[in-house]
């Protein structure tokens, strides 16, 4: 029997409204240098591999922050600024980063109704996400956070752990409460929230909300409003 709902963060609740290239296009113009757009795909993709790779296991919070402020230096340098990179990196994060630009974040529209008609039916509920700041202040404003009995992020000191590894969500499963036969995790990332979640014997759901794991995973929604009528069939 189901006792429990884990959800992943970023693209199952919430999403990030501000587009990288709107914000690097307004610095650009404030600094007046034009970007090299043919460089900036190969730029991006080094920039997210270097800012979500850090292992919390072996990086603080600080030291996290310092890998991702150096990323973003490197990004603009790949874009063939020579000048004030570094001011530049600094104003990229105040625009997008969640410990400056929370108020860029928006819910789903599907979250609330879910969250509380779960809480209704008796189900506890806690966030397992890879997010290298502490991620309650963020959920608070966003008004979620009292729907949720522990909300685990991994860069949290008391956790130090990364989605697929185990112990993130055994350490949830412990706060909890319940064992990993009594609980499902839904999330948006095949490898971190399928395989993680599936790896310590909870059943994965993956949320597909526009479809780029077409036949991926068997069990698949593409809403959170099929949600509860599916951890029924379990």
């Amino acid at each position: 029997m189901i006792k429990a709902v884990f959800f992943d963060f970023y693209y199952t609740l919430a999403v990030w409204g501000q587009p990288l290239e709107d914000s690097l296009q307004k610095i650009a113009d404030r600094y007046q240098f034009e970007i090299d757009w043919e460089r900036y795909a190969a730029a991006v993709q080094n920039l997210f591999a270097d800012a979500s790779g850090t292992d919390p296991s072996t990086h603080t919070i600080l030291e996290t922050m310092n890998i991702i402020i150096e990323s973003y230096c490197e990004f603009i340098r790949e874009l063939g600024v020579e000048e004030h990179a570094e001011q530049m990196a600094w104003e990229l994060l105040q625009a997008g980063h969640s410990l400056f630009a929370a108020n860029v974040a928006t819910l789903y529209d599907d979250v609330i109704p879910i969250l509380q008609r779960l809480r209704d039916d008796g189900y506890k509920l806690a966030i397992v996400s890879n997010w290298d700041t502490p991620l309650d202040p963020l959920a608070e404003r966003l008004g979620i956070a009292h729907y949720f009995d522990i909300i685990v992020a991994s860069h949290d000191e008391r956790v130090r752990s990364a989605k697929p590894d185990a112990h993130i969500f055994e350490y949830t499963l412990k706060a909890v409460g319940v064992s990993a036969e009594e609980a499902v995790h839904v999330g948006d990332t095949y490898e971190a929230d399928i395989i993680g979640a599936q790896g310590v014997g909870i059943r994965p759901i993956l949320i597909d909300r526009d479809e780029p794991h077409v036949d991926r995973w068997k069990e698949t929604i593409r809403s959170l409003a099929e949600l509860p009528e599916l951890i029924k069939t379990f």
